[in-house]
């Protein structure tokens, strides 16, 4: 039976190109600074950002708890979206790692209210709260739904950063799809964030890696902590050569991904107990509210039919569209929402 899995924009498998690429990767020795591959990767990506160095992480978490170690110190606070991946599916490293305690602020159905952020911010001098020593953002929102948030947005959460002399990082885990969407740079996203995270295994279909950027100095303070929690590898420039691959010939079919999802809400959202919120489908991902039905049991009856997908909780399901989906596929998904409506 024919699978069509929108678990995730992560099960995606390498093309027989790519495996072509990797295969004749030029390697050497990363920890030793030996893998050209590697370094000319860190140096393409921290350039489209605008940002001095970059460097090759096995996972976005990692990224994400680099960066935090990296600005904080321990019984500090960072503040984040209450849907930020940081605080909801990280397994609570930042406390365990930096020793920092999340701040997650419930904006309501807004991500990170500038106002609601400047008003929860914690200052030095108050000796009975945890100060803020970092700001979150994570661009597009993966709880919300792939979600993005505009740049008028980020400027006024810069200028709230900049006022209380806070470092802000963005999780951009999924930042091509914002890209892609909104047209806006990365160097333009670049220029609002002391670090940043990129994913590669998302969206642009790489089999593995992420990447911090920052300053020269961010990333010396990172290799460290890269090397204590383990993430130094050696002939990494297999996987270096894949995210070149990914970025010369995957990053403009995303667009695709968004056209797929579109379509698929606006039909699922016709059929008799499902709900799309139309407003939060902005990139590649969608979130279904399921009525009369447990989600997770709609998931499993999907499944039986060829369609796997994840329950977020007991009455929302979460899609998402990615580079193996194509036009039939998601036809075909449609179908079989069709044929388990209530």
């Amino acid at each position: 039976m024919k699978i069509i899995d929108l678990r995730s924009d992560t099960v995606t498998q390498p093309t027989k190109a790519m495996r072509k690429v990797i295969a004749n990767a030029v390697v050497g020795d990363d920890v030793l600074g030996d893998d050209i591959t590697v370094n000319n990767l860190q140096h393409r990506v921290a350039k489209m950002f605008g940002k001095e160095a970059g460097l090759f992480m096995p996972s976005g978490t990692m990224s994400n708890q680099i960066a935090i170690a990296i600005h904080t110190q321990p019984g500090t606070e960072v503040i984040c979206d209450k849907d930020a991946h940081i605080y909801i599916y990280e397994s609570g490293a930042p406390s365990l790692i930096s020793g920092v305690q999340i701040n997650p602020l419930d904006c309501g159905d807004e991500i990170l209210d500038p106002k609601i952020l400047e008003k929860n911010i914690q200052k030095w001098d108050d000796i009975h709260h945890a100060p803020t020593t970092l700001i979150e953002v994570e661009n597009t929102n993966n709880k919300a739904g792939g979600v993005i948030l505009s740049l008028e947005k980020i400027k006024k959460i810069k200028n709230i950063a900049d006022k209380y002399k806070i470092p802000l990082h963005l999780d951009g885990a999924r930042i091509w799809n914002a890209h892609i969407s909104t047209g806006v740079s990365f160097e333009e996203y670049g220029k609002y964030f002391d670090t940043i995270s990129v994913c590669f295994s998302k969206g642009l279909g790489a089999p593995v890696g992420s990447m911090l950027l920052g300053t020269k100095r961010h990333i010396e303070k990172a290799l460290r902590k890269r090397k204590q929690l383990g993430g130094g590898m050696r002939q990494i420039g297999l996987l270096a050569a894949a995210v070149d691959y990914a970025l010369d010939n995957n990053l403009a079919k995303i667009k695709d991904d968004h056209r797929h999802a579109k379509y698929f809400a606006e039909k699922v959202n016709k059929i008799n107990g499902f709900e799309i919120n139309f407003k939060n489908v902005q990139s590649n991902i969608v979130m279904i509210k399921v009525s009369g039905q447990n989600a997770e049991e709609v998931v499993n009856k999907l499944e039986k039919l060829g369609l796997k997908s994840l329950p977020i909780s007991d009455s929302i399901i979460r899609v998402v569209f990615h580079l193996h989906i194509n036009d039939d596929d998601t036809k075909d998904a449609i179908k079989i929402f069709k044929k388990i409506k209530n």
